[in-house]
């Protein structure tokens, strides 16, 4: 018992290793599994032997020989025993199933992290980057509007007690940039007049998502030259929009030209919808072009141009005016009717640092209306353009990844020299969240490993405990195919935990194994007997566990359905395996493969002394 605790606790305490915003989520979880399971050793070991002597009366235990024949035990002693028979053929079909789960596991569709129920969502209001607020705020007072419908409609499709349901609990609107955080992974935008974002609080937390499945259409097709966004809050390390490709390179109209290509390979995606790019499409600027020479003969510099431009438009700051516990800023600028238009620059008179004369605008610098890229964004010190989109409903980001990422291998080959592609969104923290949760898998596996051969001292045997993990694994994939989950975070980190279950039940049985090796037993009655005595306690352990599982399966919401899927039908199959293949993986391994000895050593002594004893004495004298 102490070593399949040990196994349970080894087989979660790597996830204390994970990194970043993933490792900081699951911190707690390792933790509190292990202390539960060592409070749990800690109770079976003295209260519950002390309790029980007090409830339980005193019985005699059915003999072994009688549960052979009767029962459910005496159909599962005659199945396994035909299974250790035709050991061979049970493991070809056993490894028949091995393959059928690889190509049910390759039909999964990947997951990064899935989104939790959550009663708070939020809407993000794009409008082109040139945009005064005033058109921000009239969108954003539509979008309210349009929400306040939507939800309303959701309400009366969805009574509740004979009456339309309250939905909406709260809604509040922040225009020219976002709130303040009110959600670990939800970042604030900076402040910009063509942003606006509308938090909703619903009552229900599995009101949230449906509410925004129908909002987002409706938002699409009734407020047009505007990029809205629904988005749920997301649980674990922040993703943002899940579908991001990056381009780097400094050469900017090229950069430009090779994030149009990008975008055109996800807008001919039919199950890609809302693509863009972190830039924002070119503006038309009037700017203004320094003419060198003049300058320099004008004893004015690019400085000094500007400088004059901005006072002119902008005013310039003389100081601040103190009214009470108000600072009001003091600005000196020119007369309305003298900056109203554009033109009014050419009657502008530049001032130079030198203290030389004003030169006339005109004499040192020209003006164009020219299109102007509104961010200029870097990536590791590149300027870098991020190509986003969103997948459609009812479809995940790694299908629109697959989808694209033919076309997205020939666009890489094409690319010209000193232009870098690389992938980020959920794409870039599914590899890296896989990858290290790969690394705990094998640090685990090889923890188990450990603790086998401390208590077997055996190098092969723990092999043997091992060879059932495979199977647990299948279980929890066909679970996962049935119930329609993808294979994501959650879902692996169910897996993982999986093994210590595994692992813990296979320990107890070969416990009985030995003892029944060390009684000199055969080994075909050894290893069924060991069964039907850990027949009913491993099948109530699994059963208390799966039942457990089904009401957080059913309630719990769309974070926790892979993970308690995946250990119920991982549970499921690692029962029949640890009753039923166990046993003929025994067999094989000591009768056909012969890596294991089943006699004991002192049956073996013993029976060396008798042989010994009856041989016959011989003097060694020569006849």
């Amino acid at each position: 018992m102490a070593f399949a605790t040990v196994t349970n606790i080894v087989s979660y305490l790597p996830f204390l290793l994970l990194p970043g915003d993933t490792g900081k989520f699951l911190y707690s979880l390792p933790i509190v599994i292990s202390c539960s399971l060592l409070a749990a050793l800690l109770v079976s070991m003295t209260f519950v032997p002390l309790i029980s002597s007090f409830l339980l009366e005193s019985r005699s235990e059915t003999p072994i020989e009688e549960r052979r024949q009767r029962g459910f035990t005496g159909w599962y002693f005659r199945t396994a025993k035909k299974g250790i028979q035709h050991r061979k053929v049970c493991l070809a079909a056993s490894l028949g199933l091995l393959v059928v789960g690889g190509i049910v596991f390759s039909t999964l569709k990947p997951q990064f992290f899935p989104k939790d129920l959550q009663y708070f969502s939020y809407i993000d209001v794009w409008l082109p980057e040139d945009s005064p607020a005033s058109a921000t705020s009239a969108v954003a007072q539509k979008v309210e509007s349009i929400t306040r419908r939507v939800a309303e409609e959701y309400g009366k499709s969805h009574p509740e007690h004979g009456h339309p349901k309250d939905v909406l609990l709260s809604m509040t609107t922040f225009v020219g940039g976002g709130g303040p955080r009110f959600w670990s992974s939800a970042t604030p935008e900076d402040r910009q007049t063509n942003y606006a974002q509308v938090i909703l609080r619903t009552k229900d937390n599995h009101d949230t998502t449906p509410l925004l499945a129908r909002l987002q259409p409706e938002l699409d097709s009734q407020i047009p030259g505007a990029i809205i966004d629904t988005r749920s809050l997301e649980t674990g390390k922040p993703v943002g929009i899940p579908i991001q490709v990056r381009i780097s390179g400094e050469d900017l109209p090229r950069l430009r030209a090779e994030a149009e290509k990008l975008k055109k390979i996800f807008r001919d995606i039919p199950i890609a919808a809302r693509v863009r790019d972190d830039w924002g499409e070119p503006s038309a600027r009037e700017v203004v072009h320094v003419d060198v020479d003049r300058a320099n003969l004008a004893h004015v510099t690019n400085a000094d141009v500007s400088d004059s431009i901005d006072a002119a438009l902008h005013g310039v700051s003389a100081g601040v005016l103190r009214d009470g516990n108000k600072q009001i800023p003091i600005v000196g600028r020119m007369r309305m009717e003298e900056r109203a238009q554009l033109s009014d620059l050419h009657s502008l008179y530049v001032f130079s640092r030198q203290d030389t004369s004003p030169v006339p605008f005109d004499e040192v610098a020209t003006t164009s209306l020219d299109p102007v890229t509104p961010k200029i964004r870097r990536f590791d010190q590149y300027r870098t353009i991020t190509v986003q989109c969103w997948p459609t409903q009812g479809h995940l980001p790694s299908e629109v990844i697959a989808a694209a990422m033919p076309k997205l291998n020939e666009f890489q080959k094409q690319l010209p020299a000193g232009f870098i592609f690389r992938f980020a969104g959920e794409q870039k923290e599914q590899v890296s969240g896989f990858g290290d949760l790969t690394t705990v898998l094998v640090i685990c596996v090889f923890a188990i490993y450990l603790a086998l051969l401390a208590q077997f001292k055996h190098a092969f045997k723990p092999l043997i405990v091992f060879a059932a993990i495979p199977y647990g694994i299948v279980g929890a994939v066909f679970s996962l195919a049935i119930m329609g989950q993808p294979f994501g975070f959650m879902a692996f980190l169910g897996i993982i935990s999986l093994i210590g279950v595994i692992v813990s039940h296979i320990i107890v049985l070969f416990e009985f194994i030995e003892e029944r090796r060390e009684a000199g037993e055969d080994l075909e009655l050894a290893l069924i007997d060991a069964g039907i005595l850990r027949l009913r306690p491993v099948m109530i352990t699994v059963a208390a566990t799966v039942i457990a599982l089904f009401p957080l399966a059913a309630h719990g919401g769309p974070l926790w359905e892979p993970l308690c899927y995946a250990q119920i039908g991982g549970l499921t199959i690692a029962t029949f395996v640890t009753l039923g293949l166990v046993p003929v993986l025994y067999s094989f391994v000591v009768l056909d493969l012969k890596l294991i000895r089943w006699e004991h050593e002192d049956h073996m002594s013993a029976a060396a002394l008798e042989k010994k004893a009856d041989a016959p004495v011989t003097s060694g004298m020569p006849a």
